[in-house]
């Protein structure tokens, strides 16, 4: 911590959150910089995630700015669950995007030890409308059961995959915010842009670490994505109410950042 004059600490006098402060520090750390609109830009989604009362709730939260690996790579919400990038990425001021072949992100959170079956989410922002296809935008697989984000699979369906296959809509453009959620151990909903479009029966948590732009189907990496991320998150099952302030809060932070779909 860098003490400014008169005793005063340096992120009070910049105006930052001292959570958002300690991102933008994890970033420098690891050899990334943020431009100054995505400091405000992140600040102003930490306080609104507050003010929510979402914060709280968060595991990981994954911005996408910097435009680099070691940016990218960093959990806003605290220092566990740093992202680990395989080749194949592009990296810019919009987000991420995988090759569609061959790059994944590994967060190293496993939901069977970090989340409990009645309380869970997965959300994802994608910049990028293609066509369906055998592409998960973030998820797991043990064999038995999966959890993650599928935001537009074959034949145009989102899937809200928590447990069991069986959460599904049909979606005929990728681009948006997804948000996978279970707040009781029956019940899994699936919302676009804090809308609910899914609201299904499931069962079941998978094991496996959770990896964005493909499935880790146990610990066999497939289904590899194209679609670029500007936004994801992991962490506690969200009311109705709290998903819907949770797509303002990402599409206020996207509208700074002049990313937003």
């Amino acid at each position: 911590m860098i003490i400014a004059t008169h005793g005063i600490v340096a992120s009070q006098l910049a105006g930052f959150d001292a959570d958002a402060q300690a991102f933008f520090d994890r970033v420098t750390t690891a050899g990334g910089t943020l431009s100054a609109t995505e400091k405000t830009a992140v600040n102003k989604l930490v306080l609104d995630l507050k003010s929510y009362s979402i914060w709280s709730k968060m595991k990981a939260i994954y911005p996408m700015v910097g435009a680099s690996s070691a940016a990218c790579a960093q959990n806003l919400r605290s220092s566990s669950f740093t992202g680990s990038f395989s080749s194949g990425w592009t990296f810019a001021s919009t987000g991420v995007t995988p090759n569609g072949t061959s790059a994944y992100m590994n967060t190293g959170l496993n939901p069977s030890l970090n989340l409990t079956n009645s309380s869970g989410h997965f959300s994802y922002y994608s910049r990028t409308n293609t066509a369906a296809g055998a592409k998960y935008e973030m998820g797991c697989y043990d064999g038995t059961y999966g959890n993650g984000v599928v935001a537009r699979y074959s034949s145009d369906i989102f899937y809200a995959v928590y447990g069991a296959y069986n959460a599904t809509t049909s979606n005929t453009d990728s681009r948006g915010f997804y948000v996978t959620n279970r707040n009781s151990s029956t019940n899994t909903t699936g919302f676009k842009n804090g809308t609910k479009v899914i609201n299904a029966v499931s069962n079941g948590t998978a094991a496996n670490k959770i990896i964005f732009l493909a499935a880790n189907n146990s610990a066999t990496i497939q289904e590899f994505n194209d679609r670029q991320c500007a936004f994801a998150s992991i962490g506690d099952g969200l009311t109705d109410t709290e998903a819907s302030n949770f797509y303002t809060a990402v599409q206020a932070f996207q509208t700074t950042l002049s990313r937003q779909v």
